[in-house]
Order: structure tokens, then C-alpha cells, then sequence
């Protein structure tokens, strides 16, 4: 992801880096805590695994998501909102679910 140097405003920064259809569903999952990408994969209807991962990496790079390997067979890797950015970020993703809800009326997308 390509972040520029002209932005006009710091909000045209965050909304460059959550550009996606995928990465605020992610990441309102991951508010849950740690989980895998096969887990993260079933919890999220309709995504492919190669547009998952395409997502992951991005949020990643822009610091929102933190991944955690662990040693041993077979391999583990875990995805949770990183401990800085991703908190933060989990505040203004709570505050646009309840008004989307009330605008809905729909309290879902509750994983």
C-alpha cells in the first residue's frame, strides 16, 4: 500500500489505509482477540482466502493488525489488532458499528 506525501487532511490518511471492502470487517473481528487465518477466513462469509490475506498484509503495513509466529510443527500464526494503533482504532470501528446499527436497525456483525 502506497501511502502519499499531499494529503490535505490527516483523516484522508486513514481512511487511504482502510481503503478496502474486507479491512474494517477484519478488523472488528479481531477486536474478539488472536485467531487464525482459517478462523478468520470462516468468520468472514464471502471473502477469498487470497483477498484475506492481500487485506491482512496491508493492515499489517500500516500497523493496525500485529501477526505472531510461533515455532514448532506444524507452523502457527495468529492475527490480533496490534496493542497501539489497532486500540485505537477498535474505539471509532465501535462508534461507526452503533451508527450503523441505529440507522439499520440491525444490531448484527456481531463477529
Amino acid at each position: 500500500m502506497k501511502i502519499r506525501e499531499d494529503y490535505i487532511c490527516p483523516i484522508e490518511v486513514v481512511t487511504d489505509m482502510l481503503r478496502g471492502k474486507w479491512k474494517t470487517i477484519i478488523l472488528w473481528r479481531l477486536r474478539l482477540g488472536p485467531t487464525s487465518l482459517s478462523q478468520l477466513h470462516r468468520d468472514i462469509e464471502n471473502v477469498s482466502e487470497k483477498m484475506l490475506l492481500q487485506q491482512l498484509a496491508e493492515l499489517i503495513e500500516c500497523g493496525f493488525v500485529a501477526k505472531t509466529e510461533f515455532q514448532g510443527y506444524p507452523l502457527k500464526v495468529t492475527y490480533s489488532l496490534s496493542d497501539e494503533l489497532g486500540m485505537e482504532l477498535l474505539k471509532a470501528l465501535t462508534i461507526l458499528q452503533e451508527i450503523g446499527s441505529t440507522l439499520t436497525g440491525n444490531k448484527g456483525c456481531e463477529r
